[in-house]
Order: C-alpha cells, then sequence, then structure tokens
C-alpha cells in the first residue's frame, strides 16, 4: 500500500520582534529614561572614584595627627631615661594613647630604629621592619604600607626633646580594613540617593513624555515627517492664499500664492505683520481686528476675500482668495445690464420715432418729415462730438459716450465741463477707464431721481498728470463719511447678485495712490459729491515734431 500522503507543514508562528518603538512618546520616554539612567550611573561613579582616595588620605591624616600629639617632649624624656621594656613608661603612654584614638599601633622608635612600643611586646627592642630614615630626618611621612600587623595608613613623625633635637621617631597605624569599611558603607547610601533621583528623572521623563504624547496626538516620528512633507505640498499646491501667525502677531508661515496676493517675499516670514504689510485694511483683517466672514479688502490692484481662523496657542490661520477678475466681470455685467436696459429703452423710444417718421411720410409732410430725422441723428451726434473733441483717448472717450446713453435713458445728464482737454498721450487708458467708470456709475446712482439730475465729468491735463474731477447733483456725502466710503466692503448699496459692494472707490483711492496721488471726496457746485482724483505721471511726456505732432509712443514707454 502506498503511504498516505503527508499533511502540508504548517509554517510556523511569527515571532514578535521587539524593536524600536514608532509611537513618539514610547521613543522620547526610552529616550529619557536612558539618559537619566547613563547621568545616574555617571554621577555615581565619579563620586565613588575619588571617595576612596579622600578616605585614604583621611586616615593617614589621622595618623600622622597622632603620631605628631605623641612625639611630645615627655615622650622624648621618657625615652632619654628608661629603656626599651614591655613594663616601660614609653610602652605605657604608647598603648594608652592608642586605646583612646583608636589606632592600630602607636610605635616609638630611637635613632637607630628600635621599637619602644608595640602593641605586641616581643616586637619591642627589635629594629622596625619599614624604613624610619624620612621620619628620622626631621620630615613628616604619610602613606600606606605592609608592615608586621598587615596593610595600614600610617603617619609617621619625628620625636624632639626639648632642646629640639631629633631622638627618635613615632609611628602611628590606622587599620586599612576600616577605611575599607567607611568606603563600602557609604555606598548603599550613595545607592539610595542615586536610585531616588533617579525615581525622579523617571517620573519628570514620563510626565513630559505625557505631554509630548497629547501635544502629538500619539503619532510616530514617520506619521509625522509624513504630515509635514503633505503640508508643504498641500500649502504650495493650492490656488489660496494661506498665512499663519503666532501669538504675537508674527508671520509664521505663507505659501506662494499668499506671496504673490500680498505682494510679499518669503523674508517676510517671522516679522509683524504691520511691519511687513503697513496700516491698513488688509492688516486689520489678518490681525483679526476686523472679524466677519468673507472679509473684503484691496491689496494694491487686487481685491481679496480674507477668512481668518484663530488656534489655540493664540495664533491664527488665514485663507486669501482672489477676487479680481471676479469684481471686474461683476462691474461689467453691472454695465452689460444698464446697457441692455437703455437698448431696450432706446429701442421703444427708436420704434416711437419710425412710427412717427412712417406717419409724416403717409401725411406726405416731407419737410417735416426730414427736418424730424435731422434733429434725432442731431443729438446723438452732438454727445459724441461734444466727448471726442474735448476727450482724445479712444478708450475713455466711447466710455463716457456710452455713460451717456445710459444716463440719459436713468434721466440723468452727463455732460463733459468746458474746460476739459485730454490728450492722447495716455500711459495706461484702461487704469483711467477703470477710475472714471467707478465714479461715474456711483455718480449716476446718487444723481439718479432728484430734480434736475445732472452728472459733470472734467478731465484735464496738468504736464503729465491727469486731473480728474467728476460731480453730480445727488444728496453729497456727509463730512463724517468721507473717508469711511474709502474703506473696502462699506457700502450705502444694496449687495449685486455676483458678490460684494464697498470695492470702487478703495479701488480708485489705490490706483491714484500706486501712482503717488490721491482721491479725496468734497462738496460740488449742485450741493452733491464731488470726486477730485489726481493721477501723477499718467501721460507720456509730449514730443513735438516738425509738424507740431506729437512723435509716436514705443510700447515699451507706454506700459
Amino acid at each position: 500500500m502506498s503511504p498516505a500522503p503527508s499533511s502540508p507543514a504548517r509554517p510556523p508562528g511569527r515571532r514578535r520582534r521587539i524593536g524600536w518603538p514608532r509611537r513618539v512618546f514610547s521613543q522620547v520616554l526610552l529616550m529619557q529614561l536612558a539618559i537619566a539612567t547613563g547621568v545616574t550611573v555617571l554621577a555615581t561613579g565619579l563620586f565613588l572614584a575619588p571617595l576612596s582616595a579622600q578616605l585614604d588620605d583621611q586616615a593617614m591624616r589621622r595618623a600622622l595627627a597622632i603620631a605628631q600629639t605623641t612625639a611630645s617632649p615627655e615622650m622624648a624624656a621618657g625615652l632619654a631615661t628608661s629603656r626599651p621594656a614591655p613594663d616601660g613608661p614609653v610602652q605605657a603612654e604608647a598603648e594608652r594613647i592608642r586605646r583612646s584614638t583608636g589606632a592600630e599601633y602607636v610605635v616609638v622608635m630611637d635613632t637607630a630604629g628600635i621599637r619602644w612600643s608595640h602593641t605586641d611586646p616581643a616586637q619591642i627592642g627589635r629594629r622596625v621592619s619599614t624604613d624610619p630614615s624620612a621620619a628620622l630626618a626631621g620630615h613628616a611621612v604619610m602613606e600606606i604600607d605592609s608592615g608586621t600587623l598587615g596593610r595600614s595608613a600610617r603617619g609617621k613623625a619625628p620625636l624632639r626633646d626639648r632642646r629640639g633635637e631629633i631622638v627618635g621617631a613615632v609611628s602611628v597605624g590606622i587599620e586599612y580594613d576600616s577605611v575599607r569599611d567607611r568606603l563600602v558603607a557609604a555606598i548603599p547610601g550613595l545607592l539610595r540617593y542615586a536610585g531616588g533621583a533617579l525615581a525622579a528623572g523617571a517620573l519628570a521623563a514620563y510626565l513630559i513624555s505625557r505631554r509630548l504624547q497629547r501635544r502629538t496626538h500619539d503619532l510616530a516620528f514617520s506619521d509625522i515627517s509624513a504630515l509635514l512633507a503633505e503640508r508643504e505640498a498641500m500649502l504650495h499646491g493650492i490656488r489660496e492664499g494661506v498665512v499663519a501667525l503666532d501669538g504675537a502677531g508674527r508671520i509664521r508661515l505663507m505659501n506662494d500664492e499668499a506671496q504673490r496676493l500680498l505682494g510679499i517675499g518669503p523674508e517676510a516670514t517671522g516679522r509683524p505683520l504691520e511691519e511687513v504689510l503697513g496700516a491698513g485694511r488688509t492688516t486689520e483683517v489678518l490681525a483679526g481686528r476686523a472679524t466677519g466672514e468673507d472679509l473684503v479688502t484691496v491689496r494694491g490692484s487686487r481685491v481679496l476675500i480674507a477668512n481668518r481662523m484663530p488656534t489655540h496657542d493664540g495664533g491664527a490661520v488665514a485663507t486669501l482668495r482672489d477676487r479680481t477678475e471676479l469684481e471686474r466681470l461683476g462691474r461689467e455685467l453691472d454695465s452689460t445690464r444698464g446697457l441692455i436696459d437703455a437698448l431696450r429703452a432706446q429701442d421703444h423710444e427708436h420704434a416711437n420715432r419710425m412710427h412717427t417718421l412712417l406717419g409724416l411720410l403717409e401725411l406726405e409732410m416731407y419737410d417735416e418729415a426730414a427736418d424730424f430725422v435731422t434733429e434725432v441723428v442731431g443729438v446723438h451726434r452732438a454727445t459724441a462730438e461734444q466727448v471726442t473733441e474735448k476727450v482724445h483717448d479712444p478708450l475713455l472717450a466711447a466710455l463716457l459716450v456710452g455713460k451717456a446713453a445710459v444716463a440719459a435713458e436713468r434721466g440723468v445728464s452727463l455732460r463733459v465741463a468746458p474746460g476739459s482737454l485730454l490728450p492722447d498721450r495716455l500711459v495706461d487708458p484702461r487704469e483711467l477707464v477703470t477710475v472714471v467708470g467707478n465714479l461715474v456709475d456711483n455718480a449716476l446712482d446718487a444723481a439718479s431721481g432728484t430734480p434736475h439730475a445732472r452728472v459733470e465729468v472734467d478731465l484735464r491735463a496738468d504736464g503729465r498728470a491727469v486731473v480728474l474731477r467728476v460731480g453730480d447733483s445727488g444728496p453729497g456725502v456727509p463730512a463724517e463719511r468721507r473717508e469711511l466710503i474709502f474703506t473696502e466692503g462699506w457700502s450705502t448699496k444694496e449687495p449685486p447678485a455676483h458678490g460684494k459692494r464697498g470695492l470702487g472707490l478703495p479701488l480708485v483711492r489705490r490706483l491714484a495712490e500706486r501712482r503717488g496721488g490721491s482721491a479725496v471726496v468734497g462738496t460740488g457746485p449742485d450741493g452733491g459729491a464731488e470726486f477730485t482724483v489726481l493721477l501723477p505721471d499718467a501721460l507720456v511726456e509730449a514730443d513735438g515734431g516738425p509738424d507740431g505732432e506729437l512723435a509716436p509712443v514705443a510700447p515699451e514707454e507706454a506700459r
């Protein structure tokens, strides 16, 4: 029979590998414990290393002090008046001193090195086992050496009589085992202190690690690194400006889009917001002093929408969206709607005129029909000729002609002041079109519905500067609001469907101030508001040719 098929071998169970933990909390705790343990062991070792030497030195100094005390003139007199004997006066005095001081031995010797005292009476009268020459030469000796009683800490002092002559020496020994016992006895106490310090360090490490765990949300270092990389990619990849501020109002970080929208560079990081942006509404919004959602601000020629979210550390994160193109399209939409309304009204008026003309022709009143057509055409032609005679720039002239048609349909008389004269030498015609368009639209809104409603536009050249005045017959602007109306987002009108109001006048002032000019409001001759805008260097320098004509302007200079 064939053997039964063997069952497949079971894969061996996976062993759990004990390695370095991934969490920041665990890693920091282990590192701090390792550091605390290492420092404790090192400090204990550094303390124990000199402790043995200090105990040796203390024992030798104690032995020397006993020897110097024993080497008195009375001991020298006993040495001179007796013989070395176990029951002699020198032996008796030396033993008394030994017992009272706790020394291992007190040996008195003469100049020949013969012992006159010893703890072992049999050694009296014999020569000492170590060299006594240094002490007999008048020197104090401290050493650790071995003798007949074993290893001891020794101190030797010369023995002098009353005349100061050396008649012998005194050698005192401290048992070395007692020194070692003191060292060993000190270790448990030292270890207790070291253990207490280690426990305190471990507790502090644990508390710090727990705080770090809460602050890092128990993430691993790899997770934090990945989050930082993702944050950098996200910040610099989105098309919204992001500005982070710390609790002191300094810029902590900003992405590329924020630098572009605010017109600042990366060197602004770490500097206060007021120092980088200066005073103004943009600073007020980003600093949180202007509250609300989707706050409108103007930075340079850009219209920005800002939102601010505080952080738990007292700072904030602000986001910026560019609405310049949207606001421009919104204004164009408003203008287009107004133009459509005007064209619709003109269509009705044109139909009435055509019906009138048809009736005159059917009644064979040919002369009256011709006069009627001449009068109607002459009104429109006169308006266009009046504008083009005083405003030579085609874009600006076309704007004023269109605004005149819209004003007529709204019951407002729009005219160019008699003294106006603007040559065709504008550096940036679109910039002046923006300024004039905003001011004329506001003037039409203010004058519409008032008796004898009218708006007057005055454009003059003063050297290379352009001076613009737009007055209306509306209610005017109170003195206390004449600066407030230039604030971004402030308006007395209902917001349009496409966005927010309160952007036209701030944009006009910013365009004027960017050229070093100004934009102010006062009271006009008709009692309404009169806006005066000064635009320095808005005209190209006149260069008269031989026929008195202006030389063509290079595209680079025009820009």
